[in-house]
């Protein structure tokens, strides 16, 4: 069952998200050459619960009944998403995907950014592009009255069109008060299928993005996703509102 929020959950989860889009935000000028993702990951933990908010992602229970350790998932070049933490140093050229969520007064917020490290070639210059305005124009399908695989449709032909692949393996999501709720929002598909969206509806949507096939792989620690064949991958992430108008994202910086 997909649940409606009222106006104070939404100001609950704008509040969630305004940390994660803040945090976001600190991480273009901190994004270079020799830092590792944990040091990344020790900043994002304390900024977090200087918020007074829990990182989401921490102790994350998956279905093979893993629990998460870190604060981040710090996604480089290949690797798709889910990528722990590590003393892994970013290098020039890299491209690196970070995905963080927060609970904030019982409700969550999630996104993701992709971000360059230092000088990077064009055709991941590219790939970054098309996946960062395909997440845009899955925006402008997400208004009342639509169905929910409109916005699907729109990410897969956009990112097809330009030569780039959908991943099939990971999905968007329905949030609120758990990280994942209802619906599973897919990247790819026909359009004009599913639920018809309506005002209060929270959605994290994400597209994942690879340079070559769609096709990935789950590495040995249970958690890195990496593309099949070794090329880089790009996601980004807003959590959003659905309202009688354009949709409101929840995860933007507000300062």
């Amino acid at each position: 069952m997909i649940n409606l929020k009222s106006q104070r959950e939404i100001a609950l989860m704008r509040e969630a998200g305004a940390i994660v889009g803040n945090l976001l935000n600190l991480f273009n000028s901190m994004v270079k050459p020799g830092i590792t993702t944990i040091e990344l990951d020790k900043f994002a933990e304390n900024f977090i619960i200087k918020q007074n908010a829990k990182p989401a992602f921490k102790g994350f229970v998956s279905a093979f009944k893993q629990h998460y350790p870190y604060t981040l998932c710090t996604s480089v070049n290949e690797s798709v998403v889910h990528e722990m933490p590590s003393k892994r140093i970013l290098k020039e050229g890299d491209i690196i995907s970070i995905d963080v969520g927060t609970y904030y007064k019982g409700y969550y917020g999630d996104g993701a950014y992709t971000f360059t490290v230092g000088e990077v070639d064009k055709s991941k210059l590219k790939l970054i592009e098309v996946t960062k305005y395909a997440l845009e124009l899955a925006l402008k399908t997400a208004y009342p009255g639509n169905h929910l695989t409109d916005i699907s449709h729109t990410i897969q032909t956009y990112v097809e069109s330009n030569g780039f692949s959908i991943v099939r393996d990971f999905t968007g999501h329905g949030i609120g008060t758990k990280l994942h709720e209802e619906p599973t929002i897919f990247n790819f598909g026909k359009p004009s299928h599913g639920p018809v969206l309506e005002p209060g509806m929270t959605l994290a949507i994400e597209p994942m993005v690879n340079a070559g096939t769609y096709e990935v792989k789950v590495m040995n620690d249970g958690w890195r996703a990496v593309t099949l064949d070794g090329k880089p991958s790009a996601h980004f992430e807003h959590t959003i509102v659905i309202t009688e108008g354009a949709p409101q994202i929840l995860t933007l910086p507000v300062y």
